[in-house]
C-alpha cells in the first residue's frame, strides 16, 4: 500500500505532462492547417511554437519531429541534414508510422539521395496499407525524378507508372486528404466570390464597395493577406497613400517575404515619402534574399544611400549592382555620380567614360558628358577636356540647354568672353523662355564692353523671373558702373535686397550707389550690413568695406 502511494503522485505528474504535450500538439496541428490553407506566417510561427511546447511535455510523440522539421526547415531555420536527423528521431519511436516515413524520405529526395528516399517511402506504402494513397503518389514523383536525371531503367519506369496509378485510384480511401482538400475548396470558394464582387465594383468605379466588400473578406475567410494586399491597391488607385502603406504592412506582418508587397511597399514608399530611407532600405534587403532582379535592387539601395548622404554603402551598392550587370551604362553613371560624391574623381571619370561609350540614348548620354564636364572644369581644373566633353554632350544632344550654360561658364572662368557670350546665345536659341541664358550673357557682355546689349540681355532676364535677385543686382551693376546712372542702379540693388535680405554684394553694391549719390547715411547702413552678412559669406574683403565705410566720413 505504501508502495502505491509512493507511485501515484509521479503517475499523475506524467498524465499532465502528457495532457499538456496533447494540447499543445492539437493547437498546432490547427495552425498548421491553417498555414498550409492561407499561408499566414503568423499561423506558421504559432504552429512552431506549438509543437515546441508538445515536445518539451512529451518527447516520445514522432508526429511532432517530422511536423516540425518540415515547418522549421520551410523558413530556413534548419538544414536539410537537420531535418532528415528530426525525421529519424520520429521513425525511430514509432517504426510503423507511414508519415514519419514519408517525411524522411522526401527529405532525403531533396537531398538527392533517391536509393534512401525511395526505401522511406516504400517503407510508408507498407505501414499505411489502403491508406497509402500520399506515400504511393510521392514514391512515384521520386522514380520519376531519378528516371528524369537519367539514372533510372525500365524497371522504374514500370515503377512510376504502378505506383502512380495505384495511388491516384487509393485516394479515395484518404480521409485526411479528402477532409484537405474539401476544407480548401471551401476556403477557395469563398475567396473567389469575395474577389469577384469586389473587382466587379472597381471596374464600375463602385471604389467605396469595393474596399467594403473587401474590409468584409478579411473577417469571412482565412485570407487577410490577399485583401489587405487588394484594399492597398484600391487605396493607391485613390490617392489614399497612408491607407495603402498600411494595407502593405499588414500583409508583411503576417508573411514577412511576400516579395510582390514588398516591391509594392518599397516602391510606394520612394515615392510618396522619400525621407522615409530606412523602411524602403529594409525592403530591398529582403528582396535581395529571393535572389531575383539583385542588379536593379542594389542599384534602387545605391540611389536610397545617396538620399542618406552615405556615400561609402552607396558606392558599395553602385559596385554590387555591377557586378552583375558590367555592361549597364545607367549603373556605371550612378557608380560616377557617386564616386563624385565621395570625391574620388579619378574612379567617377572612369565610370563616367564608360556610360557614354555604351550610349544607350543620345540625350541620357549628353546628360551624363555634362557630370564628366564638371569633374574636369571644377575638381581637376582639365579645361580642354571639360570643353571637349561638353562639346561631344551637344554634338549628341543640340537642344541640351544645360550644357551650353556648362560650356559658357567654362568660358567665362577662362576669360574667354566671346567663346562665352557665343554659348549663352546657343542657349537662348535652344530656350528662348529661360532667364538664365539672359541673366549670364548680360555678365558676359558688360565684361566685354557691350553695355546696351548686356541691359537688354539684363532686362529680358528679369521680365522672365521677376523674382531673380541675381539679375537685379547685376542690371544695377551695369547702370552703376556701365552708365554711370546710380539713381536708376540703386533701385535695382534695392529690388535685389528685397527679393534676397542676405545678399551680401547687393548690400555693398547698394552702398556704392548711395555714397555716389551722396547719401553718406544709407550709404553706411548699406556698407554696415555688407560687413555684418560677409562673416558668414566671406563674398567680399572685408578691409575694402571698411576703408569705404571710413572714407564716408572723412572731412
Amino acid at each position: 500500500m505504501a508502495e502505491q502511494t509512493l507511485i501515484q503522485p509521479s503517475m499523475v505528474k506524467e498524465s499532465e505532462k502528457s495532457q499538456k504535450a496533447k494540447g499543445y500538439l492539437e493547437r498546432a496541428r490547427i495552425y498548421h492547417e491553417r498555414y498550409l490553407i492561407r499561408k499566414d506566417n503568423s499561423d506558421l510561427q504559432d504552429a512552431i511554437e506549438n509543437y515546441i511546447d508538445a515536445v518539451k511535455y512529451d518527447p516520445s510523440i514522432p508526429e511532432t519531429y517530422y511536423r516540425l522539421a518540415s515547418l522549421m526547415w520551410e523558413q530556413g531555420q534548419i538544414s536539410i541534414n537537420a531535418a532528415i536527423e528530426q525525421c529519424k528521431t520520429a521513425v525511430s519511436l514509432a517504426p510503423h508510422n507511414m508519415n514519419a516515413h514519408m517525411y524522411a524520405g522526401y527529405f532525403m529526395q531533396i537531398a538527392d539521395n533517391y536509393p534512401e528516399a525511395i526505401d522511406e517511402f516504400k517503407t510508408a506504402v507498407k505501414s499505411g496499407k489502403l491508406n497509402s494513397a500520399r506515400p504511393r503518389l510521392v514514391l512515384s514523383q521520386a522514380i520519376k525524378q531519378k528516371i528524369d536525371n537519367k539514372s533510372g531503367s525500365f524497371k522504374d519506369y514500370v515503377s512510376f507508372l504502378y505506383y502512380f496509378i495505384s495511388g491516384s485510384l487509393m485516394l479515395a480511401w484518404d480521409r485526411p486528404l479528402l477532409k484537405m482538400i474539401y476544407k480548401k475548396m471551401e476556403d477557395d470558394v469563398s475567396v473567389f466570390t469575395y474577389s469577384t464582387v469586389g473587382h466587379y465594383l472597381e471596374k464600375f468605379k463602385l471604389f467605396d464597395k469595393a474596399e467594403g466588400v473587401y474590409k468584409h473578406a478579411l473577417t469571412g475567410t482565412k485570407h487577410s493577406q490577399l485583401f489587405y494586399d487588394k484594399i492597398g491597391d484600391l487605396a493607391l488607385k485613390n490617392d489614399e497613400i497612408d491607407l495603402c502603406v498600411d494595407c502593405y504592412r499588414k500583409v508583411l506582418e503576417s508573411n514577412p517575404l511576400n516579395r510582390e508587397v514588398l516591391v509594392k511597399l518599397a516602391t510606394v514608399l520612394q515615392t510618396y515619402f522619400p525621407e522615409n530611407t530606412t523602411e524602403t532600405i529594409e525592403c530591398y534587403e529582403k528582396l535581395l534574399e529571393f535572389d531575383i532582379d539583385t542588379a536593379a535592387i542594389y542599384y534602387e539601395l545605391g540611389h536610397l544611400y545617396l538620399r542618406r548622404e552615405d556615400k561609402i554603402n552607396s558606392v558599395s551598392a553602385f559596385k554590387l549592382a555591377l557586378e552583375r550587370d558590367s555592361e549597364n551604362p545607367y549603373y556605371n553613371n550612378s557608380l560616377a555620380f557617386a564616386y563624385a560624391k565621395a570625391e574620388l574623381y579619378d574612379d567617377a571619370i572612369e565610370h563616367y567614360q564608360k556610360a557614354i561609350a555604351l550610349n544607350p540614348d543620345n540625350e541620357w548620354t549628353s546628360i551624363v558628358c555634362q557630370g564628366l564636364g564638371s569633374i574636369y572644369a571644377e575638381k581637376q581644373g582639365n579645361i580642354p577636356a571639360a570643353v571637349a566633353t561638353y562639346q561631344a554632350g551637344l554634338i549628341l544632344d543640340p537642344s541640351n540647354y544645360d550644357l551650353y550654360i556648362a560650356l559658357g561658364d567654362t568660358y567665362m572662368a577662362e576669360y574667354d568672353l566671346e567663346m562665352a557670350i557665343k554659348s549663352y546665345c546657343d542657349a537662348i536659341l535652344a530656350e528662348p523662355d529661360n532667364y538664365r541664358g539672359y541673366s549670364k550673357a548680360g555678365i558676359a557682355l558688360y565684361e566685354n564692353d557691350f553695355v546696351e546689349e548686356a541691359l537688354v540681355s539684363l532686362h529680358k532676364a528679369i521680365e522672365l523671373n521677376p523674382e531673380n535677385a541675381f539679375a537685379h543686382n547685376n542690371l544695377g551693376i551695369v547702370y552703376l558702373d556701365g552708365m554711370l546712372d546710380a539713381e536708376e542702379a540703386l533701385e535695382y540693388f534695392e529690388e535685389a535686397i528685397n527679393l534676397d535680405p542676405n545678399y551680401t554684394l547687393a548690400y555693398f553694391n547698394a552702398g556704392r550707389a548711395s555714397q555716389k549719390m551722396g547719401f553718406t547715411n544709407d550709404a553706411a547702413n548699406y556698407y554696415q550690413m555688407a560687413i555684418d552678412l560677409n562673416k558668414d559669406s566671406e563674398e567680399l574683403d572685408e578691409e575694402d568695406i571698411m576703408d569705404r565705410l571710413r572714407k564716408l566720413f572723412e572731412v
